[in-house]
């Protein structure tokens, strides 16, 4: 296929647009040949989570410049790079409530990457990530999303997870439409199978006979994201997982100067420490594997959340180590 055949992608991040996991992914998957359109956090905007700038103009700029800083002259996609002064959510609110048919018009992106993170969002980091929200914010939106992470605070093996997350990409490509259905969310809720409590005639939940297409179209549609996070010393691997369990301990640091009333607090763990679960992501990076968590966009108690057991199934049901609804070939 060629890279006028193919759909767009479009990428962000929360550590910058100059970050260097950002910086390899673009160059990886423009390379390969992936047509892209960048819209980034000017600046570093880690744990964020999901905040976003309510009434206050952000500035956008071109970042054509780094098509000859990162030698994207040579690559086979098209490529079209832009900067906001916000955070990952508001990149992905800008861009799919109508900021990328200002910037660039007619292009309509076929999924949504976030990231490549440096440090790892496993477990609670899900509340704080700036790189899982954006995903999710996206999601919201309609639109399949990828939250991509490498879980060292060093650059060393940074190119592991780009090999990943470029292989992870281009397997949800196989499966999706070139024009995804639900961006905007025009029709409100879809008639879908796979949310909590939608149940058949015969009591049994209606994705009981296709789970696999159930949660294929959880993520087409937006309501199911996927969170990968890739260790240093990849063993080449994947792990369909749930969120695993870990502990920050000896988070808050304390300083005090001379007799000053006020004093300094810190927030940076001095350790981490996890309990196993089975199928935690946790768990598969520590054994070397590449994490893929597949996770609802939308809050248990919401009616588009989706049906629990449906995600417990979808874990149990892996070909290779993947999700068997995205494996599929």
């Amino acid at each position: 296929m060629t890279s006028s055949n193919k759909g767009w992608i479009l990428l962000t991040n929360d550590d910058g647009i100059e970050a260097p996991g950002f910086e390899g992914l673009v160059k990886a998957l423009h390379h390969a040949g992936h047509r892209l359109v960048v819209l980034a956090p000017s600046q570093n905007n880690s744990a964020t989570g999901m905040h976003i700038n309510l009434m206050q103009p952000m500035e956008w700029r071109s970042r054509q410049d780094l098509v000859s800083t990162w030698d994207l002259n040579g690559g086979q996609g098209d490529v079209h790079l832009f900067e906001l002064d916000g955070t990952p959510c508001d990149t992905m609110i800008v861009a799919l409530d109508g900021g990328l048919e200002h910037l660039v018009p007619g292009i309509i992106p076929q999924l949504v990457v976030s990231g490549v993170n440096l440090g790892p969002n496993l477990s609670q980091d899900a509340y704080h990530s700036g790189t899982m929200g954006a995903a999710r914010e996206a999601g919201l939106y309609g639109m399949p999303a990828i939250a991509t992470s490498f879980t060292s605070f060093e650059i060393e093996g940074m190119q592991r997870a780009i090999e990943a997350t470029v292989e992870v990409v281009e397997q949800a490509l196989r499966v999706l439409p070139q024009k995804p259905r639900n961006k905007g969310r025009p029709n409100g809720t879809l008639e879908t199978d796979y949310f909590a409590g939608v149940k058949a005639s015969n009591d049994l939940p209606k994705w009981d006979s296709d789970p696999d297409h159930a949660l294929l179209e959880a993520f087409k549609n937006g309501d199911l994201m996927l969170n990968l996070n890739t260790p240093p010393h990849w063993n080449g691997t994947y792990s369909t997982t749930r969120l695993g369990v870990r502990w920050y301990r000896n988070a808050v640091r304390f300083a005090q100067e001379g007799n000053e009333s006020t004093a300094t607090f810190t927030i940076g763990a001095a350790s981490v420490d996890h309990s196993p679960v089975e199928h935690g992501d946790c768990d598969a990076v520590e054994f070397g594997q590449a994490s893929l968590s597949c996770l609802a966009v939308w809050p248990q108690s919401h009616p588009f959340a989706l049906d629990d057991d449906l995600l417990n199934l979808g874990i149990e049901l892996q070909r290779d180590g993947w999700p068997r609804w995205l494996k599929q070939d």
